[in-house]
């Protein structure tokens, strides 16, 4: 289990970010489709959950834990797996069954040793993650791009959506 040292920007301008990433020595990695089913671990328990996330590159399995919803709050455990929708048997052969199916697309670049995300979600404006070593780490990444330490929220795309009016949990189905 690990701690993810993450943090998002709110509403950003995906070509003018991606322009000032690069002209800061940011180095572009990869654009995708990424999906994922989400499943309950315990009914009414929204601090956990199991997520199955194809990237375009690789197929994950992880379980989301969020304490809060500050920089350091959210630990994850995750594994690779081979195949989404054999995953996804396998899982309600378990009896899980997913609560949603998302899609979402994704820029990734480095920068500064750290992982940015220019995420594009169906419903609402794109937002940037930045994912560090630390919280000092993102927080400093997030300065070079000129953004406040008090512009980056820890929050969860359900949480985020919320932001925008849209309850999230009762949506099946997010697709492009």
């Amino acid at each position: 289990m690990a701690i993810e040292f993450e943090a998002k920007v709110l509403g950003v301008e995906p070509d003018v970010l991606a322009a000032k990433i690069l002209r800061l020595s940011g180095r572009r990695i990869a654009e995708r489709l990424m999906r994922r089913y989400v499943y309950d671990i315990e009914a009414g328990d929204e601090s956990r959950w199991v997520r199955l996330r194809d990237t375009g590159s690789e197929v994950t399995l992880a379980v989301k834990e969020i304490a809060h919803d500050g920089i350091d709050g959210t630990t994850e455990t995750e594994v690779v797996v081979g195949d989404f929708e054999t995953a996804n048997q396998l899982l309600g052969r378990m009896g899980f069954v997913a609560k949603s199916y998302q899609e979402n697309r994704r820029v990734s670049f480095e920068l500064l040793g750290a992982q940015l995300e220019i995420d594009s979600w169906p419903l609402i404006p794109p937002y940037l993650e930045i994912e560090g070593r630390s919280r000092e780490h993102v927080v400093q990444v997030g300065a070079a791009l000129g953004v406040a330490e008090m512009e980056l929220t820890g929050e969860n795309t359900t949480k985020v959506y919320a932001r925008y009016g849209i309850e999230l949990a009762g949506i099946r189905e997010l697709r492009f």
